[in-house]
Formats: C-alpha cells, structure tokens, sequence
C-alpha cells in the first residue's frame, strides 16, 4: 500500500488549475496500490482552499496556516515534516514556479531522488515509472524510481479532479525555525509587458507566423475583441517582437487550457501545442489541411486567414 502527498499551488488568493490535476496524478498513483491520496495547503485562506480541493479521491487534507503567500523556507520546512508524519511514498508538486522553487529542496533534505517536468506517472509495483518529454516534445523519455520519491507534473497534462468528495480536513501542527526564514513576500510586480495572464483567459485568438506583418495583428485583435478573447500567438510572432513575451504559448511560454483556442496561422509544432493541447475545443484556421494543427483540432478551417478572421469577426461583432 502506497500513499500519495500532494502539495498544492495557489497566487495571489487563488488556487492554481494545477491543484485540482495534482489530486487526479495522486488518485491514480495511490489506486494502483491501493493507498491513500493525502493533499497539502499551505499559507493563504487555507480553509477556503481545503473546502474547494475537497475533490472525490481525496482522503484527507492538511491545512498549515502560515502567511498568505509562497515562502521557500516555509513551505520546505512544511513538506519535510508532513513528509515524516504521513510517511507517504511518493511526494507530488507542481512543475510550477513555486514547485520546482521548493521540492529539490525537499529531496535534498529527505535524501530522495526528485524527478521533474513529468507527463505521465504509472506505479510497478514498488517502482515508479516516470515519463518526461526531451526536445521540444519530440522525444520521451522513462525513469524507473523504486522507493521513495520526490516528482513535478506539468500543467494541464492530467484532467482536473471533479465531483465532491468527503476527505478529513485537519489543521496540520508544523514547526517553523523562523531563524532558518531568510525571506519574505512584499508584493508582486509583473514583468515582461505582464498586462494579462494568458493562463486564465477562458478564450484565446493565437496567432502565428501566417499574419505575415505587424500591421496585420489588428484583424486578430479585432476578432478578439468580438468574441471577448485574449490574445496570444506562437514563438515566432514574440521573436520578430509583435507581441510581449508573456503572450506566448508553448513549452517556452505558458501552458494554457481555456474553454476555446482559435489557432490561426499557426502550423502546429510541437513546442507550441505542449503548452495548449488541454484546451477544451481548438479551432484551426490554416491553408494547409496538412499542417501538424489540423490533427488536434476540433474544428478546422482550411482557408485564407485573411479572408476567415474578417467574416469571423463580422458574425460575433
């Protein structure tokens, strides 16, 4: 039997979409051995979180009232003795920020092997087949882990836990060395043109190469603004420097999942759908029925971009 720690991520008051997909990987890995999935909050409105991440699947809940936003030192000093407490096999953060900030620390302190940036994990028996993608996604790769490990998931490649669930919520006593607590949040301060987070947009108008030229940006800003829509765009359009960099989505950019991604001009390499293949329905617009797009595409357009995002937009307005 192979229980399962869960520690979830949260900016700002709000809970990150990676949360509720860390409680699907950890349901899955404790099912397989027939363990349980215990989930971390740490710092913020923790018992707001805990009644939001009571999820079918989740057997308890450990809430740590410390502060109101991510510390390093806190939340590492927090994981190592949840980590002594539960006995846990497997310990699961996000590949986030925050995450890949803290759990090496963890795996150093507890002396365990970490594993990060996962897309797939699958319990053998005491082993844990980890899977992470090399070279843009085009190759993948396994790590067998036996014992006791410490892994990362990225976002956005397990569904989000659903349902209503019945865990325990119990406030969990943490020991925090205050002296061993060399920094504090003060605030935040976007950088890179961070005037939106294409993350938390529920619709996305993305372009790509095919726009040619800057001027022609405004018939994509013009269709994104009839339907209500952020906009976001491939590497290339950020390279040529059109749009900021916190526009791009991509293994170099941001993952991103909304209700609706309108890929226009956009081929479809494999860097750009890694970070936006968990939308929930992907419009193609492209004149190659060929191109790598069209094949995750829900709804595919072949034709003229020039032609299609003017009559588009002319329908929403």
């Amino acid at each position: 039997m192979t229980d399962v720690l869960a520690v979830t991520d949260h900016r700002r008051g709000e809970l990150r979409d990676v949360s509720y997909e860390l409680i699907t990987a950890g349901r899955e890995l404790a099912d397989a051995t027939g363990g349980e999935l215990h989930v971390a909050v740490i710092s913020g409105t923790v018992d707001e979180f805990a009644e939001k991440l009571d999820r079918e699947g989740v057997d308890a809940i450990h809430t740590v009232d410390h502060g109101e936003e991510f510390n390093h030192d806190v939340y590492a000093q927090t994981v190592t003795q949840l980590y002594d407490e539960l006995a846990p096999q497997y310990v699961l953060a996000p590949n986030s920020v925050n995450g890949l900030d803290y759990a090496p620390a963890v795996a150093n302190q507890l002396d365990l092997p970490i594993v990060t940036d996962t897309v797939d994990l699958e319990a053998d028996g005491d082993s844990l087949i980890a899977t992470r993608e090399m070279y843009g996604g085009k190759v993948e790769t396994t790590t067998e882990l036996a014992g006791d490990a410490v892994v990362t998931i990225r976002g956005a490649e397990w569904p989000a836990a659903e349902g209503t669930g019945d865990a325990s919520i119990e406030a969990f006593d943490v020991d925090i060395d205050e002296d061993a607590v060399g920094s504090t949040v003060t605030g935040f301060e976007e950088v890179g043109g961070g005037d939106v987070d294409i993350s938390e947009a529920d619709v996305l108008v993305s372009v790509g190469r095919g726009i040619e030229e800057e001027e022609n940006l405004e018939i994509i800003h013009e269709l994104a603004d009839a339907l209500d829509a952020t906009v976001s765009s491939s590497r290339p359009i950020v390279d040529n420097g059109w749009l900021p960099k916190n526009r791009q989505v991509g293994q170099s950019g941001k993952v991103v999942t909304p209700d609706v991604y309108v890929a226009i001009g956009i081929s479809g390499a494999v860097q750009h759908v890694a970070g936006m293949k968990g939308s929930d329905t992907i419009v193609a617009i492209n004149t190659d029925p060929n191109a790598p797009i069209m094949d995750i595409a829900d709804y595919a357009i072949v034709d003229d971009l020039f032609d299609v995002v003017p009559a588009l937009t002319e329908i929403f307005e």
